[in-house]
């Protein structure tokens, strides 16, 4: 995902930002019609190696963390490709509900939220509903492959479960799953900042230093710099896709936390053991 980010990164962020640098006013223009066949083919073939990796990237921790619940402890990736290939259709039936029916649904919520800000409250509820998305999307996946539940049935039981237990006897447990979720968001966000900051910094002052890049005679990200701001970047995305695995782990341990069913036997055996030492 770094690899096709960063690819991506020097084919056409580059060259936006690389424009009009001799006073070239259709630069950008031209270059989208010279080299559209090229652009069309790498963006397919970007587009679909991305969504693939996608797909292993939100998946590859529910299904780690389904085969630790039932018991296994050496868990090779060879059984985790097996799973990706035993659940190849469901896969593709959540993949359909979540571009179909919760990504329309996320945005028209975070919409009303962005309209809001116009009068503060939007900045609050963006603080609060940004997370709880963040869970019940998780949830739902998780939920889905846990059990032999349809779609909606999961996304039912996802977005339930952040409300309350259902075994009824404990209280909400919101808050906590999402303060816990924020916390991650927030240092995902600081860690992310820091390493995209330094190579701009680098970038201002070499705009500021070299006379002949800050009158925008030559391209400030050819040469050692665009290779410095290359691996910043690089860097920055895989301290973010590791962070947001951490969240997807986290999140998957908040959603075995509401599936009181599974350790009620655990329960069920404390309360027997009562007074059997007395």
């Amino acid at each position: 995902m770094v690899t096709i980010f960063v690819f991506g990164y020097k084919e056409l962020f580059m060259q936006i930002f690389g424009s009009n640098l001799s006073g070239q006013s259709t630069y950008l223009e031209s270059y989208f019609e010279d080299n559209l066949g090229m652009l069309i083919t790498v963006g397919v073939i970007t587009f679909f190696l991305f969504f693939i990796l996608m797909i292993v990237n939100y998946l590859y921790p529910v299904f780690y963390m389904r085969r630790l619940a039932s018991g296994e402890n050496k868990i090779r990736p060879d059984d985790i490709l097996g799973d990706f290939k035993n659940n190849a259709g469901r896969i593709g039936i959540l993949c359909l509900g979540m571009m179909f029916i919760v990504t329309p649904l996320v945005i028209i919520v975070l919409g009303i939220c962005y309209a809001l800000i116009l009068i503060i409250i939007g900045l609050l509820l963006i603080l609060l509903v940004y997370p709880t998305i963040f869970n019940v999307t998780t949830f739902l996946m998780f939920d889905y492959f846990n059990t032999k539940r349809g779609f909606f049935e999961s996304l039912s039981y996802a977005m339930r479960a952040q409300f309350s237990y259902p075994n009824g006897r404990e209280k909400s447990p919101f808050w906590k799953y999402w303060g816990a979720t924020l916390i991650i968001f927030l240092l995902i966000y600081v860690i992310t900042t820091i390493f995209s900051f330094i190579p701009m910094m680098f970038l201002y002052g070499s705009l500021l230093t070299n006379p002949s890049s800050a009158g925008f005679e030559e391209n400030p990200f050819a040469g050692s710099m665009g290779i410095f701001i290359s691996v910043m970047y690089g860097v920055s995305l895989l301290l973010s896709f590791i962070l947001f695995n951490v969240l997807y782990v986290n999140i998957g341990l908040m959603y075995y936390d509401s599936r009181t069913d599974l350790h009620q036997e655990v329960e069920l055996a404390e309360i027997d053991t009562i007074g059997s030492n007395e």
